[in-house]
């Protein structure tokens, strides 16, 4: 009987030690009462409230009004129905240059790459223009010449002059002054033909870039852009020896650019010129690039009864290179009722497409969307919104850079650029 009461107490005193002990490790340090130093209330506090904010974001009244944030119903629209066509990113001919040199010559040194963004004027390459030694040596031959003809005139008008005297008081005849007055009239005539020839010759030395004020001028030139854009290409090399003919580089300036697309005959009374178009590269696939219809071609393929359709770009960041392949929607006079936003309401979040949906006087539900149509300032809405929905429209770039910064501050007020839509 002892012996159970022994074991008995044993076995309550390690179950209190036990006991004692796990509530010891148990216990955590308390919460810090330090506020979050941010303008959101939304800010995520732990882990768990971390995904739930990247759905989910708190603006106070008073920053909304700094941000200027507005809001906008949902409502169906009467959206014009596209007709999507394909091509590429072309240069506008006016806007691409085929840089040739002047003269026959070497290719000293390639000052430029392709793909290198060039200015006006910036020198391409250099090379030693024969053609231009040439005719320094022909220049300086002629200003000798020159000179030569100048000491003949000195001596031709004096002795004319002598001529003159003499023959007034009758010691030479009246035809000796004639001759001598022919000579200097006929230096005189050389001096203005070689005054002209010489001119010539320092005007072609100008074209090629040499000063004619240089007795000893090198035939070495260098080959200047003739616009500002990107050097497309460059068929030149250290060594090669060129003339007029050679094509050595080219330059296009793709501030604007034309996608070429390609229209199907029974498609063909949908496309005018003029009308508008939007398009997108398959790089930047929720950027939309508005276009023109510029050109409506006069014949159709007979092999794959397409017509040719220039559709011009703005595209004044570069965003879109040349030989991209192309989507282009033409906006027609049919249209079609469908649930639409303005475009800035839409903004791109981790790859998604998304809207700020109004739930509250200060809370903001982001709500992924599928979009579809372009209609002007419009895109369709196919999935994630209903009519009556309130989203953010002003402002809706802000909201989307507070929600990935987990702050407004005043920094906010800059935008990144964006290409244009």
């Amino acid at each position: 009987m002892k012996m159970h009461a022994l074991a008995l107490g044993l076995m309550v005193s390690v179950l209190a030690a036990a006991c004692g002990g796990n509530t010891t490790a148990g216990r955590t340090a308390p919460e810090s009462a330090e506020p979050v130093p941010a303008e959101l209330a939304g800010a995520p506090t732990d882990d768990h409230d971390d995904d739930a904010a990247k759905d989910h974001v708190e603006v106070a009244p008073d920053v909304q009004r700094r941000l200027g944030i507005g809001v906008t119903a949902v409502t169906a629209e009467s959206l014009a129905v596209s007709l999507r066509v394909t091509g590429s990113v072309q240069p506008i001919e006016s806007r691409l240059a085929h840089v040739r040199p002047l003269a026959r010559g070497r290719i000293l040194d390639v000052l430029a790459r392709v793909g290198d963004r060039v200015a006006r004027g910036q020198a391409l390459a250099r090379f030693d223009n024969i053609e231009a030694g040439e005719l320094a040596t022909q220049r300086e031959g002629a200003r000798a010449d020159l000179a030569r003809l100048r000491v003949q005139l000195g001596t031709a008008t004096r002795q004319a002059e002598r001529a003159r005297r003499l023959a007034e008081i009758g010691a030479v005849p009246q035809r000796e002054y004639e001759a001598s007055l022919s000579e200097q009239q006929q230096v005189e005539a050389s001096i203005r033909a070689q005054d002209s020839a010489l001119a010539g010759l320092e005007q072609r030395l100008r074209r090629f870039g040499t000063s004619e004020a240089a007795a000893d001028a090198s035939s070495v030139a260098t080959i200047l852009s003739p616009l500002a854009g990107v050097l497309v290409r460059a068929d030149v090399a250290p060594g090669d020896v060129v003339d007029g003919s050679t094509e050595l580089f080219a330059v296009a300036d793709i501030s604007r650019v034309y996608v070429q697309a390609h229209v199907f005959e029974k498609d063909l009374g949908k496309v005018r010129q003029g009308q508008a178009a939007t398009v997108t590269v398959d790089a930047y696939p929720d950027q939309r690039f508005p276009g023109t219809v510029a050109v409506v071609g006069g014949t159709v393929d007979p092999r794959t009864r397409t017509v040719p359709v220039r559709v011009e770009v703005v595209n004044t960041d570069a965003w879109l290179k040349l030989d991209m392949f192309a989507r282009v929607d033409l906006a027609t006079d049919a249209t079609q009722p469908g649930l639409a936003v303005r475009r800035e309401a839409v903004q791109t979040l981790e790859g998604r497409q998304v809207v700020f949906v109004k739930s509250g006087d200060t809370d903001f539900m982001v709500r992924e969307v599928d979009t579809g149509r372009l209609s002007g300032l419009l895109i369709e809405i196919t999935r994630g919104l209903t009519a009556g929905d309130i989203i953010v429209t002003d402002g809706a770039f802000r909201l989307k850079s507070a929600l990935l910064a987990g702050t407004l501050g005043d920094d906010d007020d800059d935008e990144p650029k964006e290409p244009q839509r």
